[in-house]
C-alpha cells in the first residue's frame, strides 16, 4: 500500500462481493442454459407486484443499459420467455411479461436456487444476512441521486429477511447491535 488512498476501494469490493455470490448460483444458471442478465430480469418481473414491467424500469433494476437490454429482450422473446408489448395508448412504452413457459421455468428453479440461499444462510447466518441486505439498502438509498430515488426500493419495501423458528435469540442479538460472531466489524 503507497498511501494515496485512506479507504478501501468500495466499488472494487462490492464487485468482488458480487462475485462470490454469483458463483453459487452460475451452475444453476448454466444448468438451464440463462445468462446472469437473463435471470436478473425474469427474477425481477417475476418479483414484482403485477410481473409486468416497462423496460425503462427493468433497465434500471437489473443496472443494464436500455441498448443492451433491447437485445437481451429480444433474444428471451425469441426464445419464449418473455411477452413484450406495447400499450394502445402509449406507442412509446414496450411492457414485459414473463411467458408462462418462464413461469414454469421459474417453478422448477426456485427450489435449487432457494437451496443455495440455505446453505449462504448456514455459511454467514440468517441474521447476518438480513443485515447485509438491509445494509445494502441503506447505501443504494445514500448513494441514489434524490431525484432518482422513486427508482429505487427503499426501506424495508425491498428488504430481503429471513426468520426461521428457532432463530429469534440469534436476530435479536443483531438488531440489538450484537457483538458475538453473527455481527459485522466496523459497524
Amino acid at each position: 500500500m503507497t498511501g494515496e488512498f485512506q479507504h478501501r476501494s468500495l466499488p472494487m469490493l462490492l464487485l468482488q462481493a458480487r462475485e462470490a455470490a454469483l458463483a453459487v448460483f452460475r451452475p444453476i444458471l448454466k444448468e438451464f442454459s440463462l445468462t446472469e442478465q437473463q435471470w436478473r430480469i425474469i427474477r425481477v418481473l417475476n418479483d414484482h407486484a403485477t410481473g409486468e414491467m416497462e423496460a425503462g424500469q427493468i433497465a434500471k433494476e437489473c443496472c443494464i443499459l436500455s441498448p443492451s437490454l433491447t437485445g437481451v429482450l429480444e433474444r428471451m422473446e425469441r426464445d419464449g420467455l418473455v411477452r413484450r408489448v406495447r400499450p394502445a395508448q402509449d406507442q412509446r412504452k414496450v411492457m414485459v411479461s414473463l411467458s408462462a413457459d418462464c413461469k414454469a421455468l421459474v417453478k422448477r428453479i426456485s427450489p435449487l436456487i432457494e437451496a443455495q440461499y440455505c446453505q449462504i444462510e448456514q455459511q454467514i447466518g440468517i441474521p447476518r444476512l438480513n443485515h447485509l441486505c438491509h445494509q445494502l439498502d441503506e447505501l443504494v438509498a445514500a448513494l441514489t441521486p434524490a431525484d432518482q430515488l422513486e427508482h429505487r426500493p427503499r426501506g424495508s419495501e425491498a428488504s430481503f429477511t429471513v426468520v426461521r423458528s428457532g432463530d429469534k435469540a440469534d436476530n435479536d442479538a443483531l438488531g440489538s447491535g450484537g457483538t458475538g460472531p453473527m455481527a459485522f466489524a466496523g459497524r
